[in-house]
């Protein structure tokens, strides 16, 4: 359990212990003062020990006590002495198919070897090669070049590993001219001549300008060879112009030298200059398609290496090994380095996606880095549905065992707080803990759904995602009537792919027809789109605005194309003042930033619909919950995700780009192939991840996951977000709050408007609902959560309006009852026989019993175990 008093933490004991003495003698000698004085005295000492606590709390993700929960075993640790190697199970070789389309086209071949518990091995320097007919094919330092048309066979052996690669050879006697776009920019961006930091700034540098990563051809081209004419270029003396001469640092150059003279981007830009310096006299084939070799591996110990080999596909069925040219990097440098030439060193324990750019396409390889020969065995533990099987099948290649299960008494608060958003009633909680039945925890979890509090905490969500807020273009009875037609779409369990429809295809008045307020929380139509890119697609796409995206495959193109569906939403003012009609006006276009023409509209990684006449809205609606959408799906179940772990199988849950991977790919699949098949019922999807086991795990550790923060191995400790923690307060102390538009007694996450708040809510981060951006739920704790729920009006106030204490008195509840019922209805546990003795006596030792179980009362609902969801 989590120690309330704090006695646990070693470097914290002593301080916990003076502010418990100081409290506990100030009492009796001033026993004339009211509570909240003395509280007040104390709390500069009490504010910074709570605050010290949350940190360490959110820092660390274990109980205080740094022990499982109710004393459970957490399980067996690894064993720690080095193991026998097995021998390896195969051998594998990229890319499987060797294609050399040019006379200038070659092709390097890397191999891995896969052991049986998944250790991979790079044995490429120590692979031999036959080739069936060398005539075709030339072949030194694993590297292929073509020699003379035809096909033949590459033998790759390793030991007793032997397998055979195609090679196919065409227009072996041709060397194509260098193209601008497909040679030339190439090596501008592995060079880091058009990044971010030098020429392809917003304002170039030096006085020379490139696109970001050449999104923009034709003016580079027109940069590079029309301004400054004679300067920049010689094609009198190629070799000795100022681009070369700075590119090779032989003259000043503020980015330094670049390569060399007998590097293969020096020949490049060289053979284009001798050429001419042409542009590509038609529209060059484009990339389609890039792979990267091998997608996964796992490193043996520290200082192990792998390298990766990157592969582009063209729109003309040409291939070229582009491993020289794409742009390396890593999303975790402290397990896995990699250099400028694709070679990954492991370095400490954990995971890394490395990822190559080249052209508008981003893809990385998993990479998991493990302490050499780590001995590990499996302990099978139960799975109660696929969520388990898929964590667990991560959790063993990572050489993690997850925790134990949680107790009872966690497991009906946790979900208690989860789903509904409230503490259990002692009765239930007692009910529960009493029953002997094997599927009590499926039967809770059923009971909690059907509460009209699961429907609560839902719109609150979607409340946040959809900007339901009132403000200068949304008037207060238009938000009032939005948000109850949210309410009752998810009051009815309307599917949310059909809400979502709805929603993009409305038209009419924002009074008549609510839903059309969609188009009045944001009235710019870039905006729009990326707000629907944002919440229905996970998505952010406002960098391909300008230029296309460094880190995923979005391009300018895309990015116009998605907002072009938005284009011909039309307002106009209704009968009353207020209300304002949305409609589709049936022109309008979207212009491209760079062509300045109208952009076609086109689903994101999909096709450009032609339907003339039809409202554009209404086909990306149809599209983004159609099975032709790879993203919806498992968007919504990320977000459903995590709601109950505190953190996204993507996360954040907005952020979906190649270069934030899903942390377990394969869940992140089944979870969205579920609520498909549930026909996008989400309470189902809300169903089977509660009865995972997954979910219902320990916060304890044990010695194989102590470290792991990104797997779900164990669970965390979360605090209460703002809503939820003024309802629940409210909740033990029998206690209302009232908030503008809503009678006494409602709940915080009843509130329609994001504008109105309070104090509380403020401080304990509740969104605006100014950006649909997630960010905006604030979960960090703060000094100011603290200082208020100290010494604020809130927690005081509710528990002398409250009167519980003064009522359980005058009902003759010996004070014993009265503590275990505020341990109950509070954390969901009774006080333990140290925690009654400790407190026992401070009343025993007050004049003034009722103001003393009022301050336990008090220091409760300020401790860390109230204020987590653990």
């Amino acid at each position: 359990m989590i120690n309330l008093n704090f006695q646990s933490v070693p470097a914290l004991r002593s301080v916990a212990q003076a502010v418990s003495q100081h409290r506990s003698q100030t009492v009796v000698q001033a026993a004339s003062l009211h509570s909240s004085r003395l509280r007040s005295k104390l709390t500069a000492c009490v504010a910074v020990l709570i605050l010290a606590m949350h940190s360490f709390a959110l820092a660390d993700d274990q109980p205080f006590d740094n022990q499982p929960f109710d004393d459970q075993p957490s399980g067996a640790p690894p064993a720690v002495n080095p193991a026998v190697r097995p021998a390896a199970e195969r051998m594998m070789v990229y890319p499987s198919i060797v294609e050399l389309d040019s006379g200038r086209d070659s092709q390097t071949i890397i191999a891995q070897l896969i052991y049986p518990d998944g250790i991979t091995e790079d044995v490429s320097d120590r692979i031999k090669i036959e080739i069936a007919q060398s005539q075709i094919v030339n072949c030194e330092n694993r590297v292929f070049k073509p020699a003379a048309d035809g096909e033949t066979i590459a033998k790759i052996s390793f030991d007793s590993f032997s397998i055979e690669v195609p090679i196919k050879v065409k227009e072996s006697g041709k060397r194509p001219p260098i193209s601008f776009k497909n040679d030339v920019i190439p090596v501008l961006s592995k060079t880091g001549c058009n990044s971010g930091s030098c020429h392809g700034s917003a304002r170039g540098k030096d006085g020379f300008q490139l696109s970001l990563y050449g999104f923009d051809p034709a003016g580079d081209y027109h940069r590079m060879t029309r301004e400054m004419l004679g300067r920049r270029i010689d094609l009198a003396i190629p070799s000795d112009c100022l681009l070369v001469n700075k590119a090779t640092g032989e003259v000043p150059h503020s980015g330094g030298a670049l390569f060399g003279r007998d590097t293969e981007y020096y020949r490049t830009v060289l053979e284009w200059l001798e050429s001419g310096a042409l542009n590509d006299p038609v529209a060059p084939p484009t990339v389609t398609q890039v792979d990267i070799y091998p997608p996964a591996s796992v490193l043996n110990g520290s200082d192990t290496t792998q390298q990766l080999s990157v592969l582009a596909r063209y729109s003309n069925g040409e291939t070229r090994d582009v491993t020289s040219l794409a742009y390396f990097s890593t999303s975790n440098d402290d397990s896995a380095m990699v250099s400028k030439t694709g070679m990954v060193t492991a370095k400490n324990r954990g995971e890394a996606f490395v990822m190559a750019r080249f052209d508008t396409h981003t893809v990385g390889a998993d990479f998991i880095v493990l302490p050499k020969d780590l001995a590990f065995e499996w302990q099978t533990i139960p799975e109660n549905n696929y969520v388990d099987t898929c964590i667990n099948q991560k959790l063993n290649k990572l050489r993690i065992q997850p925790s134990d299960i949680c107790s009872d008494a966690e497991f009906i608060r946790r979900a208690s707080l989860d789903i509904c958003g409230v503490v259990p009633e002692t009765e239930r909680l007692q009910q529960f803990l009493a029953d002997t039945a094997p599927d009590k925890r499926a039967k809770l979890v059923d009971e909690l759904l059907e509460r009209k509090e699961f429907v609560e905490i839902w719109v609150m969500k979607w409340s946040e995602l959809l900007q339901v807020r009132s403000n200068e273009n949304v008037s207060y009875k238009s938000t009032l009537l939005y948000y109850d037609w949210l309410r009752s779409r998810i009051a009815n369990d309307v599917p949310i792919n059909a809400m979502v429809k709805e929603l993009l295809s409305a038209q009419g008045g924002t009074f008549s027809e609510p839903s059309t307020n969609f188009y009045q929380a944001e009235r710019d139509n870039l905006k729009l789109s990326e707000n629907v890119a944002q919440v229905f697609l996970g998505m952010r796409l406002q960098c391909a605005q300008c230029h296309n995206h460094p880190f995923d495959r979005w391009t300018m193109d895309d990015y116009y194309g998605f907002a072009a569906f938005f284009a011909q939403v039309g307002r106009k003012p209704g009968a009353d003042p207020r209300e304002i009609i949305v409609f589709n006006q049936g022109s309008g276009e979207t212009p491209h930033l760079v062509t300045k023409q109208p952009v076609k509209p086109k689903f994101l990684g999909g096709a450009t619909p032609e339907q003339p006449g039809v409202d554009r809205r209404a086909l990306l609606g149809e599209w983004i919950a159609s099975e032709e959408n790879p993203y919806f799906a498992k968007n919504l179940a990320n977000i459903v995700w995590a709601h109950f772990f505190g953190r996204g199988i993507v996360d954040e849950v907005d952020d979906v780009r190649i270069s934030n991977p899903p942390v377990n790919a394969q869940l992140l699949e089944q979870l969205g192939v579920k609520l498909r098949e549930y026909k996008y019922d989400f309470k189902s999807l809300v169903r089977d991840i509660c009865n995972s086991r997954t979910y219902q795990l320990s916060t304890a550790t044990n010695a194989t996951n102590e470290s792991d923060r990104t797997n779900f191995s164990h669970s965390t400790l979360r605090r209460v977000r703002a809503e939820i923690l003024l309802d629940v307060i409210s909740q033990v102390t029998q206690t209302k709050n009232k908030f503008a538009g809503l009678p006494v007694g409602a709940r915080a996450v009843q509130i329609a408007d994001g504008n109105t708040s309070n104090y509380f809510l403020t401080t304990f981060g509740r969104a605006k609902r100014e950006t649909v951006c997630s960010c905006e739920v604030k979960m960090d704790p703060n000094m100011s959560q603290a200082l208020h729920l100290l010494n604020g009006d809130t927690v005081q106030k509710k528990i002398v309006d409250g009167k519980l204490i003064a009522q359980r008195l005058n009902e003759k509840k010996s004070h014993s009852e009265i503590i275990q019922e505020l341990y109950l209805s509070c954390l969901s546990r009774s006080a333990t026989e140290p925690e009654l003795e400790k407190l026992l006596a401070e009343v025993a030792a007050s004049d003034k019993p009722q103001q003393t179980l009022e301050d336990i009362f008090w220091a409760i609902l300020n401790s860390s175990e109230f204020l987590f969801n653990h």
